[in-house]
């Protein structure tokens, strides 16, 4: 009996598992088909994607045509050459140009880059298109968890044909990725060779370093580039190795610290996004961009943009000897090597030491600045040369009430035509004030200085027959205070 209930026990336990296992291989089996439903489903629509293309999209140009006709989506770029901006632009169709990064800026600049009609783009990223990623240009909703190089390059291609496309999902950062990345580099040009230009358009300081090490060692130049947390603010930064400062070279904080910027993210914090900053900044780099490739008009090193006071800031960086990256240090001691070779064969053109005088198209008036601490010995030749014209003096408006001073601010007129009559000695301001002035010109024939002299008081100015001021050394002067 107790055994034969054991036995019994036994059984049905067996019968229980067999009965489980069977279910868990049959869930399995449909998970296993749904999976497989789900990719013929991606590869189908896929399909119909690459179907509607064929369909859509215009047949490729071979050649650039300057043809003004409806058919022709190079006709407005062709006319900057009609228009003595640029000497070739059918060059862009010869140049490459890798993007590493397909966020706000880097997505909104491979499709003004693909409109230009350029080359070849190398398209980078990792990332896939989110609902979140709206607020910005260029991506979709129906994109919604595409990875980003598969639908930018599905959008530009249908954008325009002409242009070769090569899309790399990883992240560059990794170690076996970043040999591949830098092999692109060297070897991804639409001939073969190395790229023309490396864009980095990435929201991190590890892609940049990344970036950078990669351009440095190959000695490719490259534009860095992005937008602040609080989305008013946005910089670009032309990188030649050798001949500007590389990343590495003035590094932001974070970097210079060493400090992992994971760590400083909070969970449930995002950084702010406008499309309008980024447009522009997008806008900027790819200006930049494609006056580097073109050779026309002048390339900015570092360009900033400040929305709040709609500021630009623009400057050039040179390189640091003592760069911590080794490549940087290595592109530098080449440049100068190069440079030298340069000199020695008399190709580099000796630069003037002082400062060209700025040469206006037309002054009709003859409206200058001279320095208040001009010598007496100038002002004197200065008076004796226009003594010589004073006896055919030109007709000039009598200044408006209030134009000398009114109300005890401390302004004066500096009027300098072409033949003046002689000018009448005033009182000079002593060198030691240093005064700062500030000059604008108004209706090109005035110039108002604001001196911040306190309570000096020079003698009056005199003044001719028609009210107008002059002043022996052409000098600032101020007004007595009311």
């Amino acid at each position: 009996g107790a055994f034969d209930w054991l036995f019994l026990g036994r059984v049905a336990l067996a019968q229980q598992h067999t009965v489980r296992c069977e279910k868990s291989r049959a869930m399995e089996g449909k998970g296993t088909e749904v999976a497989a439903l789900r990719a013929r489903v991606a590869e189908l629509e896929a399909q119909l994607r690459r179907e509607k293309m064929k369909h859509s999209a215009r047949a490729k140009i071979e050649h650039m045509s300057s043809e003004v006709v409806d058919s022709n989506p190079y006709s407005r770029l062709m006319a900057l050459k009609r228009m003595g901006i640029v000497d070739n632009y059918e060059h862009i169709r010869e140049c490459t140009v890798l993007i590493v990064g397909l966020g706000g800026v880097g997505s909104v600049a491979a499709e003004m880059l693909t409109r230009c009609g350029i080359g070849k783009l190398l398209l980078f990223d990792y990332d896939t298109v989110e609902i979140a990623n709206m607020n910005r240009l260029f991506f979709r909703p129906n994109q919604a968890g595409m990875k980003k190089t598969d639908a930018a390059a599905e959008t530009l291609e249908e954008i325009n044909p002409d242009v070769v496309f090569e899309a790399h999902t990883y992240n560059i950062t990794s170690t076996q990725n970043y040999d591949h990345f830098m092999g692109r580099i060297r070897e991804g040009g639409i001939k073969g060779g190395a790229v023309d230009l490396v864009l980095g358009c990435v929201d991190n300081f590890e892609a940049r370093v990344a970036v950078n090490m990669a351009c440095a060692e190959l000695e490719v130049p490259w534009m860095e580039s992005g937008v602040s947390e609080n989305a008013v603010s946005g910089h670009i930064q032309y990188i030649l190795p050798g001949e500007t400062a590389c990343f590495q070279c003035a590094p932001p904080l974070i970097v210079a610290s060493g400090i992992d910027e994971k760590t400083l993210k909070r969970e449930g914090v995002c950084a702010a996004s406008l499309p309008t900053t980024m447009s522009m900044v997008a806008g900027m780099l790819v200006q930049n961009c494609i006056k580097a490739l073109l050779k026309f008009g002048e390339v900015s090193y570092y360009l900033g943009y400040n929305a709040m006071q709609d500021f630009f800031p623009r400057y050039t960086m040179r390189p640091n000897e003592q760069c911590e990256n080794s490549w940087c240090v290595r592109a530098q001691k080449s440049y100068a090597e190069r440079q030298a070779k340069k000199a020695a064969a008399g190709e580099l053109e000796e630069i003037a030491a002082t400062e060209q005088a700025v040469v206006h198209e037309e002054n009709e008036w003859g409206i200058c600045v001279v320095e208040a601490s001009e010598p007496e010995d100038a002002a004197a030749s200065t008076s004796a040369a226009s003594a010589a014209a004073a006896a055919s003096p030109v007709p000039r408006p009598r200044p408006a009430k209030g134009e000398y001073g009114a109300g005890g601010t401390t302004r004066c007129l500096l009027l300098a035509p072409p033949r003046p009559p002689a000018l009448e000695g005033t009182a000079r301001p002593p060198a030691e004030l240093g005064v700062e002035k500030r000059v604008r010109a108004e209706r090109g024939v005035r110039c108002w200085a604001e001196l911040g002299v306190g309570s000096w008081k020079p003698r009056p100015p005199k003044r001719d027959a028609t009210g107008v001021v002059y002043i022996k050394s052409l000098a600032l002067f101020a007004t007595a205070p009311a």
